[in-house]
């Protein structure tokens, strides 16, 4: 049996840079993290006792014969990928899925990791992320950018930078004192509201070939290194981090209409009346997680003000992906069942 956690990300600056339509002609650049909030794949192999071959449990329970008539598209593909065969496998998450944490990505870098240790062999963080992102962007044919793979399967608080030629992750050296003020001064927010990334994406994809959203993107993206510069810099204010969050939600609600709706932005313009000082929805948009940046002292009556949505405490987390459980098994497969 095996077991893998992957965390979950937030992604602060630069989200619609990391799409290649953009970064290959421009650069792209996020700067996100990773916390203390994970999805987690069991998989072990299928005791031949069934009428079945595999199974799978998610929101649904598959059981099927073959992989092709696996339904869920990532899964299947994921085990085609890596040619898995007469397995059991269970998939659950401390947050829901379609909320704009990635969970679609983490559940692929997990179900990599999963597969890769029932096999006896190691798969590095960046062989992860390529990989999930191999699986999603062109097995699965899903649109969108390339950031939440990697920040999955890496972990932690990174800058990754996009070019023609790849990306590079670069962990941002924070001090843990102000690593923790920030932190604390970060509030997370569930509207209740869940969407299809994808569908926004192609929307945002489609966007971007106009000359207006190309230089707002730009913009977005000249805010990463200024962002850094504030987490890094002794000197410079935290609160400008939350400042700048508001210019680059502003920015990004602008490059497409599917990304806000006018309950979000209700809720917003609340939060920022009630004391905070900024903040964003977190992931492609159209709804999920409210992500806000206010004070200890005025973070009592932003939670009044929005005692309508769940609050969701967190912390920030290094790890990435990992195995947390491995017990191998002697198992022949039955050719029989292969593909």
């Amino acid at each position: 049996m095996i077991i893998t956690k992957t965390p979950f990300r937030m992604s602060f600056f630069g989200g619609g840079t990391d799409m290649p339509d953009f970064y290959r002609e421009n650069g792209g650049a996020v700067l996100s993290t990773t916390f203390d909030k994970y999805c987690y794949v069991n998989i072990r192999h299928l005791p031949r006792f069934f009428d079945y071959t595999t199974e799978l449990v998610y929101s649904r329970i598959e059981r099927v014969t073959s992989v092709d008539d696996i339904e869920h598209p990532l899964i299947r593909n994921c085990m085609k990928f890596l040619d898995m065969h007469e397995i059991r496998l269970t998939y659950e998450a401390d947050l829901p899925a379609k909320t704009g944490l990635g969970t679609s990505s983490a559940f692929a870098v997990g179900l990599l990791n999963a597969f890769y240790a029932m096999k006896g062999k190691y798969a590095d963080k960046r062989r992860l992320a390529d990989e999930a992102i191999y699986v999603e962007r062109v097995m699965c044919a899903e649109a969108g950018g390339l950031q939440d793979q990697i920040a999955a399967a890496f972990g932690g608080m990174n800058r990754i930078d996009f070019t023609a030629d790849g990306y590079r992750v670069t962990p941002v050296i924070v001090s843990p004192e102000r690593k923790e003020r920030l932190q604390d001064n970060l509030m997370l927010f569930y509207t209740g509201i869940s969407r299809f990334s994808a569908d926004i994406q192609e929307n945002t994809e489609k966007a971007i070939q106009k000359k207006d959203k190309v230089a707002q993107l730009r913009d977005m993206l000249a805010l990463v290194d200024e962002a850094q510069d504030i987490l890094v810099s002794k000197e410079r204010d935290l609160n400008d981090f939350g400042r700048m969050l508001d210019e680059t939600w502003r920015l990004k609600r602008g490059i497409s209409a599917g990304i806000s709706t006018d309950g979000i932005d209700e809720i917003y313009a609340l939060a920022l009346k009630s004391g905070a000082l900024g903040g964003k929805l977190l992931g492609a948009g159209g709804g999920g997680f409210l992500l806000f940046y206010v004070e200890k002292e005025k973070q009592a009556q932003v939670r009044r003000a929005l005692s309508q949505l769940l609050y969701v405490p967190f912390a920030f987390e290094t790890n990435g992906s990992e195995v947390t459980y491995f017990a191998p098994e002697t198992y022949a497969l039955d050719e029989n069942v292969r593909d």
